[in-house]
């Protein structure tokens, strides 16, 4: 069978989401709510669904448990967000549960089991959570509810460690089993969270805790960003010489790492390296959907190589101000972003008038060489 839908060669998740969301809402194809755009499209399949805690703000899992005597109207809330909070309990991380089934929402599918969200991660964090508590094995079944138009062949170099695949598909018309071979989330990928998350979801911090406690890294996409950038430059000083022999160095990235922002890096100032604060370059992006969302935002600029060490989010004004590391960096960027198109809107992209903000600094404690 055909895809409804035909990508071209270099496509990005991006691209193909816009395409299914425009498909479906010039076809109208979709139930309430709508418009479907940054949602996961909702349709009658004739399934019934149970659905995690909303966006996982109070906890991974809720037992939905219907009233005594529960009208077909009631049955239906139960449900929804709303039933979620009125008819649940809240099922603890200890909790000895086992998952048969996990039913996901899906943008796109593809046949082989590549599976494409709405671009906030929920799903591929959920099944990653439920590894972390033992509530997930190899023999637990990922089912997707698409519509037809849905399925496309998504390119396998599109998807990353943490994407969640599926092993059944159930359209209106069809039940498709993918036989996908690769391995599904082996837990959370603390160094894909960041601090951001971390606030917005605090069941998080009680795994961090437990899996810090077990033995494993747990360092944040922040944190592993600042360790990386220090070891780099720590060989290259090392390489260059300057160093006179094994340089010892203390510092606590931990630290840095918490007072820093979720997508910011930082250069080290050395004893022999100038003081003098570094001026990050800044773009700005005008013209943005007023419906733009900035984690939607952040994900079109991973997939364009083009993320910055700051992002200052002006929704309001339908704009927002990347800062970059440097002249290059920032030069690098403007180019993959120049004609960028989100929603229809044709992106305004260019260097900022001014430049903004002073840069941290990581301050190095060097001890003299015993040799």
């Amino acid at each position: 069978m055909e895809p409804a839908i035909k990508l071209k060669p270099g496509v990005s998740k991006w691209d193909i989401r816009q395409k299914v969301w425009d498909y479906m809402e010039e076809n109208n194809l979709a139930n309430f709510p709508r418009p479907v755009h940054h949602r996961i499209p909702n349709f009658k399949a004739r399934k019934t669904l149970l659905v995690p805690t909303p966006r996982l703000r109070t906890g991974l899992f809720n037992k939905i448990i219907p009233p005594p005597g529960a009208s077909k109207e009631v049955v239906r809330v139960c449900s929804t967000a709303q039933g979620v909070k009125d008819f649940s309990v809240p099922i603890g991380l200890d909790a000895n549960i086992h998952v048969d089934l996990v039913v996901v929402g899906s943008v796109a599918v593809s046949e082989k089991g590549w599976r494409i969200g709405k671009g906030e991660g929920f799903a591929d964090l959920e099944y990653a959570m439920m590894v972390s508590m033992g509530a997930v094995d190899e023999n637990t079944v990922v089912v997707t509810t698409v519509h037809d138009c849905q399925l496309l062949d998504i390119p396998e170099e599109l998807m990353d460690s943490h994407d969640l695949t599926v092993d059944y598909i159930l359209t209106p018309s069809r039940v498709i089993k993918t036989n996908c071979s690769c391995s599904k989330p082996q837990g959370i990928i603390w160094s894909k969270v960041d601090s951001n998350m971390m606030e917005k979801i605090p069941i998080l911090k009680s795994l961090q805790f437990r899996e810090q406690k077990a033995g494993k890294d747990v360092a944040l996409k922040e944190e592993r960003h600042a360790e990386e950038e220090l070891q780099r430059l720590l060989d290259k000083r090392i390489s260059s010489g300057k160093s006179g022999g094994a340089t010892k160095v203390k510092t606590n990235v931990m630290e840095i790492a918490r007072n820093t922002e979720a997508s910011e890096e930082h250069e080290p100032s050395c004893k022999n390296q100038l003081n003098a604060p570094t001026r990050v370059t800044t773009i700005y992006m005008g013209n943005l959907p007023h419906n733009l969302r900035v984690s939607e935002l952040k994900n079109t600029l991973r997939e364009h190589n083009a993320v910055p060490l700051r992002l200052n989010w002006q929704g309001a004004q339908h704009r927002a101000f990347l800062d970059y590391k440097d002249e290059g960096t920032a030069e690098e960027a403007l180019t993959s972003l120049t004609g960028l198109s989100i929603s229809g809107s044709v992106i305004r992209v260019e260097l900022a008038k001014s430049q903004r903000g002073n840069r941290s600094k990581i301050q190095i404690t060097e001890k003299p060489s015993s040799q």
